[in-house]
C-alpha cells in the first residue's frame, strides 16, 4: 500500500446524523470530549420582501471531517518532539509513546484533527484505521455511514472520479495543508472563507 489515500465526502447526502462520529468513537473507544471525527453544519441566509410578501434565501449543509492526511500537513511541521509523522503509507498519525502533550499539533491543524485525551495524557488523532485498510477492508466511519456519504480510497482514484474540490465553508483553503480530501458539494455550499454563513454548532466540533 504505497499510493496516498484520502477522504471523499458527499456533502449532498450528508443528513448530519453523526452515525460516522459515533461509530468512531466506539470503534477507538474515545471518552466524550474526544472526537476524532466531527460534523461540521454551515448555515446562513435570511427573509428578503418581494413585492407584498417575504421569501427566504436560508441554507444549510453538513460536511463530516476527520483528520485529512494531508500532503503539507501543519501539525507535523510544529511537532517539537516528532511524534507527528507521516508515515511510509502517507497516513499522518503521533507516535503516543513519544508525544509530550504540548498540544501544538492541535493548534496548528485547521480541520482540529489532532485530539489531547486527559486520560492518556497525550495527543491522539484519527490515523485513518490504519489497520483495517491494511486488511483490504475500509475505515469503520465509511462502513457505518447510512447513506453512504463517505468513501476512502487512493487519492488519484477519488479525485478522477469526482474531482479536486475540497474547498468548501468552513473548511480553511486547501492550498493551507493540501489535505487527500474530495468534496462533492451540497446544492448550498459556500466556498471557502466565504461570510454569509456561519458554524451553527460549535460546541460539537
Amino acid at each position: 500500500m504505497s499510493e496516498q489515500y484520502g477522504f471523499y465526502i458527499d456533502s449532498d447526502r450528508c443528513t448530519g446524523c453523526k452515525t460516522c462520529e459515533l461509530a468512531c468513537k466506539d470503534y477507538k473507544d474515545l471518552p466524550p470530549d474526544v472526537n476524532y471525527r466531527r460534523i461540521y453544519e454551515y448555515a446562513g441566509g435570511d427573509w428578503q420582501p418581494n413585492g407584498n410578501c417575504w421569501q427566504h434565501n436560508v441554507f444549510a449543509y453538513y460536511l463530516s471531517i476527520a483528520c485529512n492526511h494531508c500532503d503539507d500537513p501543519a501539525c507535523v511541521k510544529v511537532c517539537p518532539s516528532g511524534a507527528m509523522h507521516k508515515n511510509a503509507d502517507g497516513f499522518v498519525m503521533v507516535d503516543e509513546q513519544t508525544c509530550i502533550g504540548c498540544r501544538y499539533c492541535h493548534m496548528a491543524c485547521p480541520y482540529d484533527a489532532p485530539q489531547y485525551s486527559v486520560v492518556k495524557g497525550h495527543m491522539t488523532k484519527c490515523d485513518g484505521c490504519y489497520s483495517r485498510v491494511k486488511a483490504g477492508q475500509k475505515p469503520i466511519c465509511v462502513e457505518s455511514c447510512p447513506l453512504r456519504a463517505l468513501d476512502f480510497a487512493p487519492i488519484r482514484e477519488l479525485r478522477q472520479k469526482y474531482g479536486e474540490l475540497a474547498n468548501v465553508a468552513p473548511l480553511p483553503a486547501a492550498r493551507d495543508t493540501q489535505p487527500n480530501l474530495v468534496i462533492k458539494p451540497n446544492k448550498n455550499a459556500r466556498p471557502s472563507g466565504d461570510s454569509s454563513g456561519f458554524l451553527a454548532n460549535p460546541r460539537e466540533v
